[in-house]
Order: structure tokens, then sequence, then C-alpha cells
């Protein structure tokens, strides 16, 4: 088996209705805004969860063991380049705007969604758009922090 180098293969949407995460269909995810075209090389931001540990270990326990706990995520967002004209991240994902986060990876961006493919699918909502402080030799660029509504689906498949 080869490696799969990542660059241009990691597309993001903005999914606004979803019936069964695990599953989501074309129809659903093609009624999406494909936002991955508009955020920067580093604008998938804190989409690996964390686990809690749960001591398991007792009184007369000379070794400390754990089990897995509650799973999370922190800091969660989307960074973006700001556009000229109509700005349509900016104008749809507005704070308490909740909806989907669907990421696919492994296949070129723009290849269109197919049965089967996997997917992973977060539900959230919007907070509130910080903008970056400027820097020289850059884009306009803005933040959109991300909270989770309900547990994700991390191992979907395009029905």
């Amino acid at each position: 088996m080869a490696d799969i180098p990542g660059d241009g293969k990691t597309r993001t949407d903005w999914v606004p209705a979803i019936a069964n995460i695990n599953a989501p269909t074309t129809t659903e995810l093609n009624a999406g805004i494909r936002v991955s075209q508009w955020m920067t090389a580093d604008g998938l931001v804190g989409f690996r969860p964390e686990t809690a540990d749960v001591s398991t270990s007792g009184i007369e326990s000379t070794f400390d063991t754990n089990t897995n706990g509650r799973r999370s995520y922190s800091g969660t967002m989307l960074r973006f380049k700001k556009q000229t004209g109509t700005d349509v991240v900016y104008n749809t994902m507005t704070p308490d705007a909740t909806g989907f986060i669907v990421t696919r990876r492994s296949l070129p961006a723009a290849t269109a969604y197919a049965s089967g493919q996997p997917v992973q699918v977060y539900p959230v909502i919007c907070g509130e758009t910080a903008w970056l402080d400027p820097e020289p030799n850059t884009n306009e660029r803005f933040e959109i922090p991300l909270k989770m509504t309900a547990q994700p689906a991390l191992r979907a498949a395009v029905a």
C-alpha cells in the first residue's frame, strides 16, 4: 500500500441539513457549500477528538490504570480568506447558524460526492466571526469558531 499525499485532497462543506449523519445522501451534500475552496492552508482547526481518562485504580493499587472517558473537541474552527464582492462564507456561516461540517479526505477536493465515499460529519453551531490581526504579505482572514451540538459521525459513508 502506498502513502496518500494530502495536498489538494481535503474537501470541507457547510451542509444545512442531513437526516442521517452516518449516511448523508449525495442530494444533501450537493445542497451544501464547498467552503474549503476559500479556506487557508491551515484552515481546518481542532477537528481532532480528545478522550478523557477515567481512573480504574483502587485504593490498594500500586499502578495507575485508566479507561476511556468522554470524548470532546476544543478550539474547533474554520479559517478563511476574505473574498471581494459577495463573500458566501461570511454571509452564510453567521453567529448561531446551525448545520453540518462535512469533511472528505484522500480524493481531489473538486471530485463530486459519490455513494460509498468515507466522510466525517460534524453537527455544529457557528460562533462569532473573529478577524485575524493584519500581517504583512498575507490576505485578510477570519475564523469561525464551531461548537459541536451532537456527537459527530467520524466513520460515515455517503449513501
